[in-house]
């Protein structure tokens, strides 16, 4: 039985999936680690925390799986966009990875829009803090030394590849989200790289993400116990991945994500731009395919916050808001504890609560934490409704996907059918498993990348859909009311 392997490098762990031909699931591991955030606005990773993990889970799959394992013929990856790796030319890191949430490079993102006025266009959006240009101009501004050094600068996954295969690659889907990718012609745009005082020579290779793009070194191979015949696709971005992982490849398959971060996820059989709604117009991780993606900063990491500083396990808080639930309660929770991407494209948005009280409960509070996030997701909708045809269903992977009561919230808030699909928390995992499949196989793409069997469908509430409604224009209106004034709304 020919098995493979799919290794997401997630934000705050590491998945492994192994699965046969036919993307079956036959086991999985995790390993867990943290961020740094040495400074406001920083969050920063050391590289070589993901390969650890990643070796660690493959150790872990490897003893209880002895009799598949040589069976294994690739392995995909997906991970964490837009991460800045800075290597030497020996390939070591130069300084921890800065990630996606990031939101130092706000400065260096105006200038781009300056210098660039058609980044928007070409790049799929407008230049934000989170994407990997502006960090590369940041560091050119801010740690020259460094900045003089960098022979290559990877993505975190691709880190994870060089390891492996000691070949710097990228995969098109992940490379869309640096901004220095046209993303019509899916190559390099040496423009906006010259605008980073960067050239191409400094990039990975492009690949597409079913694409093999080098075999495992030798002691790599001794080391995990497989063929040094084994070969790695270039995989994709855990948001395609997620898309290929769930079957959204063709014109109009959409899901959202629910993970740290959050994505409401439409794929495209054509490029197309919206840079003024801040969506995120990008090449899908297989070949004449984009997406466009509405992202969210803030996914389900404000109940994870929420969740550490009141000790209270996150199955202990959505059981309370759920028995103690009322549509009508008047708490509200702004979810922009790390900025926010669409539709406002402000690092500088905080957190809040609003209409607290002596009477008000942790419930109270648990509950306007899901309303808030949900509230968000009804802003990406607005936003992709201006260039898509009205969304009327979507797919759900993450991890807030196991929460029946949230996803029902989502349902009536957001006014469209969800979908849970069997298996739907093992997300990019899956579609990096599939891009393996579909490089060692060749088999038809629309054979593979199909939608997992449905578990359960949410349907949305009319009556409820028309109170949130009025609930989400008040939540605009703090958001316009608690805005700082003595900070940038836009960069």
């Amino acid at each position: 039985m020919t098995a493979y392997l799919g290794i997401d490098i997630g934000t705050s762990a590491v998945k492994v999936l192994l699965v046969d031909s036919l993307g079956n699931v036959l086991d999985s591991h995790s390993e867990t680690y943290g961020i740094d955030s040495p400074k406001p606005l920083w969050n920063e990773q050391n590289p070589d925390i993901w390969w650890r993990a990643t070796c660690s889970s493959i150790h872990a799959l490897k003893s209880k799986n002895t009799t598949v394992w040589q069976d294994i013929a690739a392995i995909g990856l997906s991970g964490q966009m837009h991460g800045a790796v800075c290597l030497d030319e020996n390939g070591t890191p130069l300084r921890p990875a800065i990630l996606w949430n990031d939101g130092r490079a706000f400065e260096q993102s105006q200038t781009l829009n300056r210098i660039c006025p058609n980044i928007g266009h070409v790049a799929g959006v407008p230049a934000m803090p989170g994407f990997t240009a502006p960090k590369l101009l940041w560091l050119h501004d801010n740690e020259p030394e460094l900045f003089r050094r960098i022979h290559k600068v990877l993505l975190p996954k691709d880190y994870v590849r060089l390891q492996l295969t000691g070949t710097y690659f990228t995969d098109i889907s992940d490379a869309a989200g640096t901004l220095w990718l046209d993303e019509a012609k899916r190559n390099w745009d040496d423009d906006i790289l010259g605008a980073c005082h960067l050239n191409r020579s400094q990039m990975p290779s492009l690949a597409e993400g079913n694409e093999n793009t080098g075999a495992l070194l030798a002691h790599v191979a001794i080391e995990w116990g497989l063929s040094q015949d084994v070969f790695v696709v270039g995989g994709a971005g855990d948001a395609s991945a997620g898309g290929i992982g769930i079957g959204a490849i063709n014109e109009g398959d959409a899901f959202l994500s629910l993970g740290t971060s959050g994505q409401i996820f439409v794929a495209k059989e054509q490029y197309t731009a919206n840079p003024d709604a801040y969506i995120h117009a990008f090449a899908h991780a297989l070949p004449n395919r984009w997406c466009h993606m509405a992202c969210l900063l803030n996914g389900a990491s404000p109940l994870n916050w929420f969740a550490s500083i009141t000790s209270t396990p996150i199955a202990t808080l959505l059981e309370e808001a759920e028995s103690h639930y009322d549509i009508h309660q008047t708490v509200y929770f702004l979810p922009y504890l790390t900025g926010e991407r669409t539709p406002h494209n402000n690092p500088f948005a905080t957190g809040a609560f609003d209409g607290l009280t002596a009477h008000t409960q942790r419930y109270d509070m648990a509950v306007a934490i899901l309303e808030g996030i949900a509230f968000s997701f009804r802003d990406c909708i607005e936003a992709l409704n201006q260039n898509d045809h009205p969304l009327t269903a979507l797919g759900a992977i993450g991890g807030g996907t196991k929460s029946a009561f949230w996803l029902q919230i989502l349902a009536d808030v957001l006014n469209v059918s969800i979908h849970k699909y069997q298996g739907s928390e093992t997300g990019p995992a899956m579609g990096a498993a599939r891009l393996a499949i579909l490089g060692h196989t060749q088999q038809d793409i629309e054979a593979i990348c199909t939608a997992p069997s449905v578990e359960r469908v949410f349907q949305p509430n009319r009556n409820r859909h028309s109170v949130y409604l009025k609930k989400h224009a008040h939540f605009g209106q703090l958001y316009q009311a608690l805005l700082p004034t003595n900070r940038q709304e836009t960069c």
